[in-house]
């Protein structure tokens, strides 16, 4: 009887261990998809769909949310020291690939990304810059929209100073060069 008892102690609690298990990873799930959504606005995440960061390079990026619309949104980077969700249209998510893989995005058409909470990157000149040492030292960018075209930006309408306090070039003259176009 008493060995029943055990076994029946280590039943509820392996349950609870396993609820607990995943009730907190729908917890973080949620967490994740509002701060995807608040890359946006509303109208354009309500229905977008929501990708996680791979927890490994070359892996896939997890679905945490089917989307309806033609946007692809993803959480605060957890690599960066700030909060920057961002969202995608279709062109941006080639470019996405492309930087992703390291590749030159083969983007044919204009796009648009939001960044409404703003952005942290590791530079404005090397796309692959490593990561600084001390988060001040990291380029911090105010709530932006971001527009990628087929080809290169001009340079004599756009600055590459991001302290400039308009539109700036960020990763000239290189593929992934984009414009990042403050809001606030």
């Amino acid at each position: 009887m008493r060995r029943i008892g055990i076994i029946a102690v280590l039943l509820i609690a392996g349950v609870l261990l396993f609820m607990q298990t995943v009730l907190g990873q729908g917890m973080k799930v949620d967490q994740k998809i509002r701060s995807a959504m608040s890359a946006a606005p509303s109208s354009i995440a309500k229905n977008a769909t929501i990708m996680d960061y791979p927890a490994k390079e070359g892996q896939q990026p997890p679905l945490l949310r089917k989307g309806t619309n033609a946007w692809t949104c993803f959480p605060d980077d957890p690599s960066s020291p700030g909060n920057d969700p961002m969202c995608l249209d279709k062109s941006w998510m080639v470019w996405l690939q492309g930087y992703l893989t390291k590749a030159a995005p083969k983007v044919t058409a204009p796009g648009i990304a939001y960044m409404l909470q703003g952005g942290s990157d590791t530079g404005n000149t090397d796309p692959f810059a490593p990561p600084p040492k001390s988060p001040k030292q990291w380029l911090s960018s105010p709530p932006h929209v971001m527009l990628v075209v087929p080809g290169k930006l001009d340079p004599a309408m756009f600055t590459a100073e991001h302290h400039s306090g308009g539109p700036w070039i960020m990763w000239a003259g290189t593929p992934y060069e984009h414009l990042m176009v403050p809001v606030k």
